[in-house]
């Protein structure tokens, strides 16, 4: 079954993407980006998301979520002239909720997914810690910050472009 993403009405203010990618490196990366959805409605914000990534990044062909943490949704929507394939699989113990996005040709981008849930300080911080390197665990090990921690307010917006390699 494929779905078409709504259109918005168009008196109502669009929300803006709460979207943060990682810089260009030669580096690669665990993470490629930070996505702080407004719901768990995958349909609704999917769309938006997509349409904030970086052109170089290609045509989004292949998303997968956690099936838990979502609404249930088709295996296909159409989004901007396109058909994007929904996979839901189970989450992974050792990684915190990902969106992978694949792009046929060009690669694969991890996002980390902030819950919507989130509070305002927990998000905000997370969106702007989260593709830091230079935060160490005790273990020496770089992890992101846990979405309800608490903290200062930080910058949230695209900063470039993903790090992965082709794949």
């Amino acid at each position: 079954m494929i779905t078409t993403a709504p259109v918005a009405p168009s008196a109502l203010p669009l929300s803006p993407v709460r979207l943060r990618l990682a810089p260009h490196g030669t580096l690669p990366r665990r993470i490629d980006g930070v996505w702080w959805p407004y719901s768990r409605d995958l349909l609704t914000q999917l769309p938006g998301m997509l349409a904030a990534l970086p052109s170089a990044w290609g045509d989004i062909t292949g998303v997968t979520v956690d099936a838990a943490a979502w609404s249930a949704a088709p295996g296909r929507m159409f989004v901007a002239n396109q058909v994007v394939r929904l996979h839901r699989a189970p989450a992974s113990p050792h990684a915190p909720e990902r969106a992978v996005l694949l792009s046929p040709g060009l690669g694969r981008w991890d996002l980390l997914v902030v819950p919507p849930d989130a509070t305002e300080e927990a998000g905000t911080l997370l969106m702007a810690t989260a593709l830091d390197d230079r935060m160490p665990e005790n273990d020496g090990e770089v992890r992101a910050p846990h979405p309800t921690a608490a903290g200062a307010r930080g910058s949230v917006g695209p900063t470039g472009r993903g790090t992965r390699t082709r794949r």
